[in-house]
């Protein structure tokens, strides 16, 4: 499988973002979709997670209501709302894909999509 991630871009500070992410095939419902970030000089880290078939959603801490996790199903898609976006959200977003439940280690995510490139100017 493999995963195709979009909707990056040049914003700015306080602005919205959506990123998407799509597979080249159906996602099952015991799989997971991961969205990472990884900052210039920085080491990649977990955003939010959602399990495809029942829906458990995790978000890390700095999301701090900001961010929102969906799936769409009729397009087998996962999405990333982002709002108030900072400087501080510059980076690289990645999704990755496991089976299993929604986790936050990058570990634990054995496919991954080439990211896309999120730019929040001040």
């Amino acid at each position: 499988v493999q995963l195709q991630a979009s909707g990056g871009g040049l914003v700015q500070a306080g602005d919205s973002l959506t990123l998407s992410c799509t597979a080249s095939r159906r996602f099952f419902s015991s799989n997971a979709l991961g969205w990472f970030r990884q900052a210039p000089g920085k080491e990649r880290e977990f955003v939010s997670a959602i399990n495809w078939g029942d829906g458990r959603i995790r978000y890390a801490d700095f999301v701090k209501g900001r961010f929102t996790i969906s799936k769409d199903s009729t397009k087998n898609m996962v999405h990333l709302q982002m709002n108030s976006l900072t400087p501080e959200d510059t980076a690289v977003y990645y999704c990755a894909l496991r089976a299993g439940s929604p986790t936050r280690s990058i570990d634990d995510y054995n496919v991954w999509g080439q990211g896309t490139l999120v730019t929040v100017s001040s």
